[in-house]
């Protein structure tokens, strides 16, 4: 593995991707949020960003400290370096970043980096051991490659936003770019398998994502129900076509989300809830004969649920073995996440310049993610990237 140039005094990384050199040529989400996650496992990642910096940078409000809060949230332990591929000079530091990188991940469009030589092919003839990733909207195929790809228009072309709000309502968003985050880790699990098989081969490959691809196989079910059963999924608010209770359901005080994902669960929900015949009767014995009849379930349940508040009913339906949780605000999800024990906040950095962040989801037993780094500013470590590039370069 390629050394990379860690700076003067920075702790070293130590995780399972220690040794492993990032050039990461990708802006906004989906790439940033995987040379992130490689990042917090010990890769070095190098953030290569045009002069004006990433995009998320101007992204705001919120703010930190005068920082969009959206570029602090996948920016952690990273290496900046501001070079303009119109200049000769930054464009042969990016050129040689890419010659040592063990993995170069990009969300320019189909094609975009050609012109630079810094496509895959032009790449991987001078490195080919390296493991290229390029992520877009709609792939490198004719109809695709020139398609701008942003989260919002691939939730839409999906489908995704026919199955999200109200019945009767208009279509809705989700309340987060979720398939920029899909493809970010559809991008990070082909990296890690062609790093694995390089182990065997010494040689690279190119990783192609797309934000389409990576929506229908993240809308399981849903685009299963179709290209497997023929059905159009529809908007159902809040309900569940294959199951119930699989919904918020109102007690005395607010909406309780209350989940039976089998038919053990029921049992154990119209226990607590005092009304065990429920289980028994015909027309709710089976998960089928629930969906079927939720019309006449449902305000069975809701009778008995309506008697005490959503906190009472989280406790005593939760200690039961039946899942069901409150509606919470991002604050209050934060806070049940400290309460259980899950540390979601950590530190990126140290000092005055440290970033409160949130956890790398993902727990070893040996090599613990790292937050070394907070995020950089533009060009924060272009003097030393550059000296460490001229440096092997000029190296007999």
């Amino acid at each position: 593995m390629t050394p990379g140039p860690a700076g003067a005094g920075a702790p070293p990384p130590r995780g399972p991707l220690a040794g492993v050199l990032v050039a990461d040529f990708s802006r906004i989400l989906a790439g940033p949020y995987a040379t992130m996650l490689l990042a917090d496992l010990g890769a070095e990642v190098v953030k290569v960003e045009g002069p004006g910096g990433d995009d998320t940078r101007t992204w705001q409000p919120p703010v930190r400290d005068g920082v969009s809060t959206y570029y602090l949230g996948v920016n952690r332990n990273k290496r900046s370096v501001a070079l303009d591929l119109g200049d000769d000079a930054d464009l042969a530091a990016a050129r040689e970043l890419a010659r040592r990188a063990d993995v170069l991940v990009e969300n320019f469009k189909p094609g975009g980096l050609a012109r630079f030589g810094l496509d895959y092919e032009t790449v991987a003839a001078t490195n080919p051991a390296v493991v290229y990733a390029s992520i877009s909207g709609f792939g490198s195929g004719p109809g695709g490659r020139s398609l701008p790809g942003y989260d919002l228009i691939v939730q839409a072309i999906s489908g995704l936003m026919s199955l999200t709000g109200d019945p009767d309502g208009d279509p809705y968003r989700a309340g987060v770019a979720v398939f920029d985050v899909m493809a970010g880790l559809h991008a990070t699990i082909g990296v890690l398998s062609a790093l694995n098989l390089r182990h065997t081969t010494g040689r690279g490959q190119h990783v192609e994502v797309n934000l389409l691809a990576s929506a229908l196989s993240g809308l399981v079910n849903q685009t299963s129900a179709y290209v497997a059963g023929d059905v159009v999924p529809f908007r159902m608010g809040n309900s569940h076509p294959s199951l119930f209770p699989y919904e918020p359901l109102p007690c005395a005080d607010g909406d309780l989300i209350v989940t039976a994902g089998n038919d053990g669960q029921f049992r154990k929900l119209v226990q607590v809830l005092g009304v065990p015949e429920l289980a028994d009767d015909p027309r709710f014995l089976r998960n089928e004969d629930r969906t079927a009849n939720r019309g006449q379930l449902r305000p069975l349940l809701v009778e008995r649920l309506a008697t005490r508040t959503k906190t009472e009913w989280f406790r005593d339906i939760s200690a039961a073995g039946v899942p069901c949780g409150p509606i919470n605000t991002i604050d209050q999800g934060v806070a049940f996440a400290e309460e259980i024990g899950l540390d979601p906040v950590v530190t990126a950095g140290e000092g005055a310049a440290a970033v409160p962040s949130i956890r790398n989801p993902i727990t070893f037993s040996d090599t613990a993610a790292e937050y070394r780094l907070p995020p950089p500013a533009v060009d924060e470590h272009g003097e030393e990237i550059r000296r460490w590039l001229a440096e092997r370069e000029e190296a007999p």
